[in-house]
C-alpha cells in the first residue's frame, strides 16, 4: 500500500447520502489513506437528504487518486451529460488503481466510457441501462470486473468498500475496520430487494420510482449516443 492511499469520492447536488457516507466511514478508517471529497466548487452541495456536504478540493485541486468512487442518487442525471465531471473522472480513471461506483453511479462511469466490456452493478431500478454503455448489468452486492469495482443500491456502499479495502490493503484490515463498525446486519424485514420483496411492496415502488426512472433512461440514452 503506498504510503499515503490517496481516496476521492465525488460529492454532488443530490447524491443519495448514505451511498457516500457509507464507503466514507469505512475508507476513513484505512491506515494512512487520506480521503477527499471532490466537487466543481469547494461550496456546500445538498444531499438528497436534510444533510449537506462540503467537498474539500475542487476537480482543478484534485490530486491523482488511487479509487475515485463515484456514488448514486438522483443527482446522477445530470452528470451523465456534464461534460466538466465525465472529463474530470476519465482523467483521475486514466492513473487509478481502481475505478468505483455505488448505486447508479456507475452509470456515471458507463457515460465516461468507462464499463465498456465490464460487468458492473447497480441499484435495480437502474439494470436495464448498464448495456446501454456496454456494460453487462450483474446482480451483486459488490461486483469485481478488473480494476472496477461496482456496488449495488444505497447500503450495498459498506459492502462495497469494505471489499475494496480488503483488495487494497489485505482482509484483516477490512475485517478489523467492519468490526469497528459493528457491521453486523439483521434486517428487520426481507423486502431488501425485488426478488425478496412482497409483490405489493415491489408494485408500489416501481409506480413510485416510474417518473424518475424514466427521466434517467432519457439522460442516459442521450450519454450512450456520445459513448457508443
Amino acid at each position: 500500500m503506498p504510503a499515503s492511499l490517496q481516496i476521492g469520492l465525488l460529492v454532488f447536488p443530490r447524491v443519495t447520502q448514505l451511498d457516500f457516507t457509507g464507503p466514507l466511514q469505512v475508507f476513513s478508517s484505512v491506515p494512512g489513506a487520506t480521503v477527499h471529497l471532490i466537487w466543481k466548487t469547494l461550496e456546500p452541495v445538498p444531499s438528497d437528504s436534510v444533510l449537506m456536504l462540503t467537498p474539500t478540493v475542487t476537480f482543478t485541486d484534485c490530486p491523482q487518486l488511487d479509487v475515485i468512487c463515484i456514488p448514486g442518487g438522483f443527482g446522477t442525471d445530470a452528470l451523465l451529460n456534464d461534460e466538466e465531471t465525465l472529463d474530470f473522472v476519465r482523467k483521475q480513471a486514466a492513473g487509478a488503481k481502481f475505478i468505483t461506483s455505488v448505486c447508479t453511479g456507475s452509470l456515471v462511469l458507463g457515460a465516461a466510457g468507462l464499463l465498456k466490456g465490464y460487468n458492473a452493478a447497480t441499484h435495480w431500478s437502474a439494470m436495464e441501462m448498464l448495456p446501454l454503455f456496454g456494460a453487462t448489468p450483474t446482480k451483486t452486492r459488490v461486483c469485481i470486473d478488473r480494476n472496477r469495482v461496482t456496488g449495488g443500491g444505497v447500503t450495498a456502499g459498506i459492502d462495497f468498500a469494505l471489499t475494496l479495502v480488503s483488495l487494497l490493503v489485505d482482509r484483516t484490515t477490512a475485517e478489523a475496520i467492519q468490526l469497528r463498525l459493528e457491521y453486523n446486519p439483521a434486517p428487520p424485514f426481507n423486502a431488501g430487494s425485488p426478488e425478496t420483496a412482497p409483490a405489493e411492496v415491489l408494485a408500489l415502488m416501481k409506480e413510485r420510482v416510474a417518473p424518475s426512472q424514466a427521466r434517467r433512461l432519457d439522460a442516459a440514452k442521450l450519454a450512450a449516443e456520445r459513448v457508443m
